[in-house]
């Protein structure tokens, strides 16, 4: 009887914060990050990489590490990754005790760096709905920018987050981040513990694993759980909240005798929105091994063929399945111009939906880092940053040491154009290219490489001159650095906005240049033109004059 109770009460509540939890989180969250370990990488560095797809804010921050007194507290929030949307309320849901030091971190929607080189990059996993959990304080963008403040390495980070998540509570959907420092590279997949959690419960109020990506390899993760098994056993390569095993025992999501796999457990899911993406990222930086782009699980991680160069990783970010038999810029749902966007619809949504790309035009930013153990942290740890999409902005260099950083990048409103925010830049030249989508985006690349060659010639020059600066003063390496990185990002916004005009003008009306583009005969023939106008249609019909 207690039972059938037990249940009816987990129902009722379920209902109640799930219709809350779509309504705060505006379900918009898919995002896709990548690892690349050091030995995989052409230069020897750790890599992540996010792309922060939804209407998040694209504002950059830095927020400054620095000492506390005791009895100090940190307020945790909820919904501060929309706090550029002035029709979201954020909102306070606890506090903690504060440590006695932080360290400087980079806040944003999703907080992606900090001075000692530790990255993370995002992706929302989901879980099964009985995991939601209404009492927990934290929402992964908040257990990010604490883990950052207080970690000097990426396990310090994820122990600090997991031990975080159980004592306060979860209260997010299912996550995923890529935590990597100059070393290692981990997976962190972090998930609520039921909405039966309380803080006095004395139970874990969240169930999350972590499992390090091995150096001579590659990872993805595009939308759902990659963790499967785990060897507790072996601490340098597993992580798991102490309720990993018996949790799903209990929920009934495992049986305890058979293979237990984190990703069945919590997060089963099979779809192509998510798979054909990870099959995109191992075919093409692993294309030997031949997998299946209709297979259902590919491995958690996978040694490339050859070693991947940052430069490499920017171009699988930019990729619409080009070449492939799911190529988004061809038949009659690209137009006339080959454009691989694809807007949502309001019905057939059963019908299993467009492609997913990795690059994605609802995309608020997005990131390549680089960590390297060889060079001091504020040199070592370098992010190329791109405001809106990455198939139509540029990456530019933001190192761990700058101190400030230009306006434009801290500006923004979706909500309302303006000249000052550098994503508003980047956002309205992606949406002039869809009027003429395989004309634009030739312009767009071509200035994409004017930038990013010069950006990769100057890095080598650039860093040896920092170390040089660091070794006799480390605060005139950190301003250089700053000057230097500003510049670029000044540069490049102010040349895009040049851009766009240029654009107005050179696109317009239907024409390039008041030369006729003309539409491609094989979609003119798709979509039957002069179809209706043919004479051998017309019937021997007159009507005579209305008098």
């Amino acid at each position: 009887m207690f039972k059938k109770k037990k249940s009816v009460i987990v129902m009722i509540f379920l209902c109640l914060f799930i219709v809350a939890y779509a309504q705060a989180k505006n379900g918009d969250g898919e995002c896709t990050a990548l690892i690349i370990g050091k030995l995989a990488s052409a230069d020897g560095s750790v890599m992540t990489s996010h792309t922060c797809d939804g209407n998040y804010d694209s504002r950059l921050f830095i927020i400054p590490g620095g000492k506390f007194k005791q009895g100090d507290t940190v307020k945790i929030y909820k919904d501060l990754l929309y706090s550029d949307n002035p029709n979201v309320k954020v909102t306070i849901t606890g506090e903690i005790p504060q440590v006695e030091s932080t360290y400087t971190y980079f806040q944003i929607a999703y907080p992606f760096m900090n001075e000692h080189q530790v990255m993370i990059g995002e992706t929302t996993i989901g879980n099964r709905p009985e995991m939601m959990n209404p009492n927990g304080i934290f929402y992964i963008e908040q257990l990010e920018a604490i883990g950052l403040q207080r970690g000097k390495t990426a396990r310090e980070v994820i122990k600090i987050m997991g031990e975080l998540a159980e004592k306060y509570g979860y209260a997010d959907g299912g996550e995923c981040l890529t935590v990597v420092d100059k070393n290692e590279g981990w997976v962190f997949e972090c998930i609520g513990s039921g909405p039966l959690w309380t803080k006095d419960s004395g139970k874990p109020g969240a169930v999350w694993a972590a499992v390090r990506v091995p150096d001579d390899k590659i990872f993805v993760s595009a939308n759902r759980s990659r963790i499967g098994e785990l060897d507790l056993s072996q601490p340098d390569w597993y992580m798991a909240s102490p309720n990993v095993y018996s949790f799903a025992e209990e929920m009934g999501f495992w049986d305890g005798k058979s293979t237990f796999r984190f990703w069945e457990a919590y997060a089963p899911k099979d779809n192509p929105y998510n798979s054909r993406r990870e099959w995109r990222v191992y075919s093409t930086f692993a294309p030997s091994k031949n997998f299946d782009p209709y297979a259902r699980r590919y491995p958690f991680a996978v040694k490339p063929d050859k070693k991947v160069d940052i430069r490499d990783v920017m171009a699988i970010y930019r990729d619409h399945y080009e070449g492939t038999e799911f190529d988004l810029t061809k038949g009659i749902a690209a137009g006339p111009f080959g454009n691989p966007n694809r807007w949502a619809t309001k019905s057939l949504k059963d019908s299993g939906g467009w492609e997913r790309a990795i690059s994605l035009f609802r995309c608020s930013y997005c990131f390549i880092s680089q960590s390297r153990s060889w060079l001091p942290d504020p040199i070592g740890g370098v992010l190329w940053f791109g405001e809106d999409a990455p198939h139509a902005t540029v990456y530019m260099p933001i190192y761990a040491g700058v101190t400030a950083l230009p306006k434009s990048v801290t500006v923004q409103n979706r909500y309302q154009f303006s000249k000052d925010s550098a994503w508003w830049a980047f956002d309205f030249v992606e949406n002039w290219a869809n009027l003429s989508y395989s004309y634009i985006i030739k312009d767009i690349q071509e200035k994409q490489k004017k930038f990013e060659d010069e950006f990769f010639a100057m890095q080598g020059p650039i860093e040896t001159a920092a170390v040089a600066m660091y070794n006799k003063d480390p605060q005139l390496a950190k301003s250089f650095l700053t000057n230097y990185s500003s510049d670029c990002i000044n540069r490049v916004v102010n040349e895009w906005w040049n851009f766009a005009s240029e654009l107005i003008a050179k696109y317009n009306d239907g024409y390039l240049w008041y030369k006729t583009k003309g539409y491609p005969d094989e979609w003119l023939e798709a979509v039957q033109y002069g179809q209706s106008a043919k004479f051998d249609k017309y019937k021997d019909i007159w009507y005579p004059d209305e008098k």
